[in-house]
């Protein structure tokens, strides 16, 4: 079965979309759009903004999502999915190439999601840090015995955890997980604490603007982040993207799941190749390609 996969925060890359924008009609006019929805010129912050003009919340999450959904509509009848999933963000770009969302309505979704994380991170200093090496029930238990926020937030391949929460918090772990024989404990350079408690201020506000959005059935089911499983109501779709903000992006367990229940050809749309390269560590038995995006 052919699965198709959607990258997050963190895939942005100076020039993004330009190529798109340059070969095809049909991509321009969707850019366009964009500009308008958002208000101001995400086109020129993605084609000619510098690294640290992408790195700001309420420009990376559009733009990474406009590059992936557009990517997937370039690929015209190519684009077969039998299963799709998503990871963090790209759980949006999955759900609008799998028509469960407009265009319109889940760009609006994304950039009002990324305000209210901009929001959040402001309220706390806050951050994550990716630990290597060890097995997922050891993080979890010094997580759990840290004083002060500290969670399991992003599930990414076996080995390969990142932990998010307080900033304190986040630093004491780090060390008892050396301490515990991880191979690395490295804060990472961002703005917060995402998938984790301290992001309910931002869970509440877009929880507001999902259940005001309409939503359909997609058309193959998609394996969300905070469940791991095959989902196709679209009321659950909703509850689940809801939970999203505060749960742990279960990405190993959902690509485990796609396989289990079928899934044998990954393809990952989208900028930059990180989850093929997840997809590596996490089953070398299944086939992990980037979409060639003829336009």
């Amino acid at each position: 079965m052919k699965a198709y996969i959607f990258p997050g925060q963190g895939a942005q890359f100076e020039g993004m979309g330009a190529d798109l924008y340059e070969s095809s009609k049909e991509a321009r006019k969707l850019f366009d759009l964009a500009n308008e929805i958002l208000g101001f010129s995400i086109t020129d912050i993605m084609f000619k903004g510098k690294a640290e003009d992408l790195k700001q919340t309420k420009v990376t999450q559009p733009a990474i999502f406009l590059h992936a959904v557009i990517s997937a509509k370039l690929l015209g009848d190519a684009f077969k999915p039998e299963m799709v999933a998503g990871h963090s963000l790209g759980e949006f770009s999955a759900l609008v190439t799998v028509e469960a969302l407009s265009f319109e309505d889940g760009l609006k979704l994304v950039y009002q999601r990324a305000l209210a994380m901009q929001e959040a991170c402001e309220l706390k200093p806050s951050t994550m840090a990716a630990v290597l090496g060890l097995d997922d029930d050891v993080v979890e238990h010094v997580c759990a015995e840290t004083e002060g926020i500290v969670v399991a937030a992003n599930y990414n391949c076996p080995g390969q955890l990142v932990i998010s929460g307080d900033i304190d918090a986040i630093n004491t772990a780090c060390e008892v997980l050396k301490e515990k024989g991880a191979r690395r404990a490295l804060v990472l350079p961002v703005g917060g604490a995402f998938h984790s408690p301290l992001m309910e201020p931002a869970r509440e506000k877009l929880a507001r603007a999902i259940m005001e959005t309409e939503f359909k059935e997609p058309i193959c089911p998609i394996y969300q982040n905070a469940v791991a499983v095959a989902v196709k109501d679209k009321e659950t779709i909703k509850k689940n993207l809801i939970a999203q903000l505060t749960s742990p992006v279960r990405w190993t367990q959902s690509i485990q799941q796609m396989i289990k229940d079928g899934g044998t050809d990954f393809i990952e749309i989208g900028p930059g190749k990180v989850l093929t390269g997840l997809m590596r560590k996490i089953n070398r038995n299944v086939t992990a390609s980037k979409a060639d995006i003829n336009s």
